[in-house]
Parts: C-alpha cells; structure tokens; sequence
C-alpha cells in the first residue's frame, strides 16, 4: 500500500538508498555545476560566480605577490615576505583564508570551489555519523501524527553501529544495534543538507561558508561525545573563522556545569543570597574555566599571530568593521530602513533626535540579539542531548534579530535541521503551516525588495513592513518548531 501511496518518494528513496550513494551523487552535482560555471561566466554577463569569490582570489593574489605599497602591516609583518590581503578593498575575512585559497593563483583559478564543495561533502559525512551513532538510537518513536517513510526504508532490522545516551548526564555508553530503516532514514536526513539547492549553489558559486559550517559540525561532534577540550579548540577556531558561533561557549559551559553539579549533588541552600552564590559556583568549576581557558586562549592566539603579521588592518577589517557597520542597504532585517533614515550620507536638516541615534547605534539590534541568543542557550541547554536543538535555537535567534539578514545566513541554522528533526512531533498540518510561512514571508519581501532594486519604485516602508512580517514569521515558526522538540526516550 505504501509503494501505491509514495510511487515518487520511492524514486528519491532508492536513488539515496545508501550514504555512499547519495554523497557520489551530491558530489557528481557540484563538480558539474562548477565546471559549468567556467562556461557560463565565460559566455554571459550575469555570473554564475559569487563576487565573493572574485573578493577572495583577489586577497589571495595580494597575499602571495606583495609589492612596495603591499605589504604586512604587522609588527612581524617585514620579517615575511608576504602581502597584504586587506589591500583589496571588502575582504574583512581572516587572512587564514586567503592562505587556504593559495591553489587558485598557481593550480586553477576554481580551486576554492572545489575545497568548498569537498566541505560540503564532510560535513555530510559528519552528520550521518552524528545521526546513526548519537541522535537516532536515541530519538522518540514516531507517533502517528508524524510523516512515514515509504515502504522502501521498511526492511528488516539489521545491526550496525549506534551509541545510546543512557543516563541523565547524556553520557556516550557501549553500541546498540540500529535497523536498517533508522540508518535510511539517517541517508534522507543528510539529503536534505546535501541536495538542499542553496547550500548547492553557495559552495558552487565560491562562498566560504561550508568551511565554516564543517567547524561548527566538528565542534558539534565533539561536544555531544563530552571531549571538552577539542571543543574548545574547535570553538575558538570557528569564532576566529566567524564571530558569531561564540554563542554557543554558553551552552557548553551551561552543560560541563549541569553534569558537574550532578556528580556532586549539594542541598539547596535557604536564603537569596547563599542560593545566589551557590548559582554561580556551579557555573564557576575547574572545568568550565578550563573550557572557557582553552576556547578564549585558541581565539586570541589565532588573532594575535595574525595581528602580528598584518597589523591594525586584519583586527578592524575583521571584527571591529561589523561593531559600527551601517549598511543601510535593503535586506531582510527592519533595521536596514530606520539605518537609511539616519545614514550619515544622507544630509540632516536638523541634529538627530536621542531615538534617531539609539536607532541608528549597531548596539540597538546587537544587544538584542546577544540577549536572545545567550538567554536561549542557558535556558533551552540542560544536557549534551539537547545541544542540536539550543544551538539551532540560538543561531535563528542571532539571524532574525541580526542587523543585516540575507538568504546566505538562513543556512546557519538550517544546518541544525537535519540532526533535529528525529527529535520533532509535529502533525503534516503544522509543518505545511510552517513551511509555508516561512518560505511565503520571505518571497513577499523578494516581491517587494526586487521592485525597489529593478524597478526603481519608493516602497521602502512598504519593504519595510514587509522586514516586520518576516521577524514575526520566523519567530513563530522558530516557536513551532521548539514546541514540537521532545527529547530522545530510550527504546523498551
């Protein structure tokens, strides 16, 4: 019956029918999309290559061929003779990739797109072993109001590798078997990261976030195995790369101090203060400075040794740069529009009002943010088996209230989505509603942003409403999705 229900579904289930499969298959896709790029770029005037792309390449040329006027501005810099890649004007990336992109100058100009569509590959990699090892064995039975694989992922039980979390400190413990349609079902959840189209089209088109998003999973990896240490390198690694996974350094300390308080289970103590102390001496142990110690060390290390060879440079065009940026620009965020009403290029009749300078501060939306995304980490984080859904928690907070949102930075979160989802009740009903708001709010703001782009017509508060409507959706569906998390059951 269920072959007559699903005829098409069965299709996709036998053409990713095993891990193996679907990864040569999503790694044939992006090698023939790239090598159609270099026709397409060759051949058109709209490129199929990201600008970034060309942003990159061009620091990496910097970097390797410097000149009188192109050097490291580090205090270290005159004893390399190496370039300066903040030469080019809009890279505020670490120089740690220009390096990495070093191939594209003397192997092939689409070196970089290659490496970040192998990234791709390896972060699927890490999620199926994160799901067959770690989140399935563990997740709760689908009720009858969940969506059901067709009978082509209906085979009998066979054994392969899983790890169950036994106990209540979500430690790792000895191998259960796993069924062949827990390791299908593993198979259909990677595809959805794999075979997503704009992840696809981002590391096609010469994006670096892949490489990032391999840090984040890396970190994942190791966080949810209780190998605090190589987290912490991990995390501050990743936080060098890009500022923004530091909010997740507050749920792993949330979760070291949860499983040390466990161990050493005290009474409660009476009065405010006593219990206050008491609140801050289990987040205050010998581990959780040790991980906060070794993750802070990692960051800064990597920093100063890149302040040391290029200077003043790599420290504003990488950090500082995004404390006061104004990109009064239209996108995603409502902030864009109250940012090009104050923009200090465009000249004021009258000195601006207290609001019109609270509005106009980055500190307005990225205190805001910062409170949300550490606040839910704390609160949603009790065990390690709850870290998929507080960090994907955290990181849509972080991108709906950021002060600049685009497309690109939907997949910072999406890439949670598949290692969460095994954790989810939710009726066809309720995910129809989701999806479709979250993907209708977004193309009514494209139905109005491309009429201000292309057609040149002064609706922004009209796009700004449409910024309003966004933040509305997404929250509701963010709120959706955490009410349907149940946490992982063992099987009797």
């Amino acid at each position: 019956m269920a072959n007559n229900k699903w005829p098409k579904l069965n299709i996709v289930f036998r053409v990713v029918s095993s891990i193996r499969t679907l990864l040569i298959f999503s790694s044939v896709i992006r090698v023939a999309l790239i090598l159609y790029s270099e026709w397409h770029d060759a051949h058109s005037l709209v490129k199929y290559t990201d600008v970034d792309y060309l942003v990159f390449t061009d620091a990496t040329s910097f970097t390797l061929t410097p000149g009188p006027t192109n050097r490291a501005q580090g205090p270290l810099g005159k004893w390399f003779n190496i370039g300066d890649p903040y030469h080019r004007e809009t890279y505020r990336y670490t120089p740690l990739l220009a390096l990495l992109l070093s191939p594209n100058r003397w192997l092939h100009k689409s070196f970089g797109k290659y490496l970040f569509a192998g990234c791709d590959i390896l972060a699927g990699m890490l999620m199926h072993r994160l799901l067959v090892s770690t989140i399935l064995p563990i997740a709760r039975p689908r009720t009858d109001a969940t969506v059901h694989a067709p009978s082509s992922c209906q085979r009998h039980p066979t054994t392969s590798r899983g790890h169950l979390k036994a106990d209540g400190d979500s430690k790792i413990s000895a191998a259960i078997p796993i069924s062949e349609t827990e390791s299908c079902r593993a198979t259909l959840m990677v595809a959805l990261h794999l075979l997503n189209p704009i992840v696809i089209g981002i590391s096609t088109r010469g994006s670096s976030e892949s490489v990032l998003t391999l840090f984040v999973l890396l970190t994942l990896f190791c966080a949810l195995r209780g190998r605090w240490d190589a987290t912490a390198v991990l995390l501050g690694l990743s936080t060098h790369w890009k500022i923004y996974p530091v909010i997740y350094g507050v749920s792993c300390v949330g979760v070291i101090a949860t499983e040390h308080q466990r161990n050493g289970q005290k009474d409660r103590p009476r009065g405010l203060l006593p219990r206050m102390i008491q609140h801050i001496d289990v987040f205050v142990t010998a581990k959780t400075v040790r991980f906060a110690g070794i993750s802070a060390g990692t960051f800064f290390i990597l920093g100063l040794s890149m302040y040391l060879i290029w200077g003043y440079p790599f420290l504003y065009e990488t950090y500082l740069y995004h404390l006061h940026r104004l990109d009064h620009r239209h996108n995603f965020s409502p902030y864009f529009y109250l940012i090009y009403l104050t923009h200090p290029s465009i000249p004021a009749t009258s000195p601006l009002a207290m609001w019109e300078k609270l509005i106009r501060s980055p500190l307005t939306s990225f205190l805001t943010q910062l409170f949300l995304s550490l606040g839910s980490g704390l609160f949603f984080v009790r065990t390690r088996q709850d870290m998929i859904l507080g960090w994907f928690i955290q990181t849509a907070a972080f991108v709906i209230f950021n002060k600049v949102c685009t497309s690109q930075y939907f997949l910072w979160y999406l890439l949670f989505l598949p290692l969460l989802i095994p954790h989810l009740s939710m009726s066809r009903s309720s995910f129809i509603k989701y999806l479709a708001c979250w993907i209708g709010t977004q193309v009514l703001w494209l139905s109005q942003a491309y009429k201000v782009e292309f057609l040149g017509e002064p609706i922004f508060r009209r796009l700004w409403l449409c910024g309003l409507i966004y933040v509305i959706g997404h929250s509701w569906v963010l709120a959706g999705i955490t009410d349907s998390y149940r946490v992982g059951v063992q099987r009797t």
